[in-house]
């Protein structure tokens, strides 16, 4: 501070301030406004740091739960479900989070199976993602394609037309996984893919001197084979009888074949009559030599590798032996006494 300086009377006179330093009442006002300027930065601090916690910290569901964002529905739709199922808290910090981090332009629609105490991160990163819940539909061997339709249409998670009813013998059974909201049309074109490769790779890996001359000759014998036996260490044996007969041009003589003539895949739901051996429909393989003019199933792959890999045997007979399985023959009088054998066996089921 400058020094008071005495007048001529011997008096003090105030020094004039020195302009070149802030004086008290200036730094007292602009401490203020300092501070005031200050508050919305330390307020946006504030929210931004709870906004991080919120968005680190675990406030999602307490169990696993899953969600459907519909297709369309965007960030806000998407925001909207997940806080409808206690996914998130907030659709605010949600939306907010999304546009920060760029997931609102990469959020992918479809079912999602959302683990307990899932953080928004946690969720953000699981839709932007697209890890659906993975679905199975299974198709059993031995079904017609019609059987197949219905079961496809029947499937709730799946969606659309499946189409034209595809050629018989056309879709391979087997497991296959989908998403919700899959197309059934989609499913049935796998299912005849996955046919087609198949059936081409087994082909390609056939013994040699079949009675086969084109894959779908194969695919015809190897539906027949399946419909014969529920025992799959059968197949071969049973492939290799169907063989012989036809080297032999003897007729298949196939009761599936016959019901398949009748109803076209569905169960005939009584015993074959009569008349129905002596018909004239072109899979009646009692009165007909050869294969039936299409399949009448869709078979296994391990039925296709049992016609295209056949056991070698010489025989040419087999019937129900009463515990599941067959009893084969290489002769016919063998044959018919395996065949009383088996009506004994019915007739004491029928007395029981």
């Amino acid at each position: 501070m400058a020094e008071e300086q005495p007048t001529a009377a011997g008096q003090t006179q105030t020094p004039t301030p020195d302009p070149s330093r802030p004086q008290p009442g200036f730094l007292r006002r602009h401490r203020w406004l300092a501070a005031l300027l200050l508050l919305p930065v330390i307020a946006g601090i504030a929210v931004a740091a709870w906004g991080l916690w919120a968005f680190q910290a675990a406030k999602g569901p307490a169990s696993e739960i899953t969600v459907v964002i519909p297709k369309g529905s965007g960030v806000r739709g998407a925001a909207a479900v997940l806080r409808g199922a206690g996914v998130i808290d907030s659709t605010t910090l949600f939306l907010a989070a999304s546009k920060l981090t760029g997931a609102d332009r990469k959020l992918k629609a479809g079912e999602y199976r959302v683990p307990a105490s899932s953080t928004m991160r946690d969720v953000l990163e699981l839709l932007r993602s697209g890890k659906t819940v993975i679905r199975r539909f299974t198709v059993a061997e031995g079904l017609s394609v019609r059987q197949v339709d219905a079961l496809i249409r029947a499937e709730p998670a799946l969606d659309g037309d499946p189409g034209p009813i595809p050629p018989e013998g056309s879709l391979l059974p087997e497991t296959y996984h989908f998403s919700l909201g899959d197309s059934r049309a989609g499913v049935m074109a796998r299912m005849r893919a996955a046919m087609d490769r198949n059936l081409a790779a087994l082909w390609e890996k056939r013994v040699p001197n079949l009675p086969l001359q084109t894959p779908e000759q194969a695919l015809i014998l190897a539906s027949i084979v399946e419909k014969e036996t529920g025992v799959p260490a059968e197949r071969p044996r049973i492939a290799g009888v169907f063989v012989n007969r036809l080297r032999a041009r003897m007729p298949l003589q196939s009761d599936p074949t016959i019901v398949y003539g009748i109803t076209r895949g569905e169960p005939l739901g009584r015993p074959i009559r009569l008349s129905e051996l002596q018909g004239d429909t072109p899979y009646n393989t009692y009165k007909f030599v050869g294969l039936p003019p299409t399949p009448i199933a869709n078979p296994g792959i391990e039925s296709l590798k049992a016609v295209l890999n056949p056991m070698a045997t010489q025989d040419l007979y087999f019937v129900a032996d009463g515990t599941g399985g067959h009893a084969f023959s290489e002769s016919y009088a063998e044959h018919q006494r395996n065949v009383q054998r088996w009506r004994e066996l019915e007739r004491q089921g029928a007395g029981q």
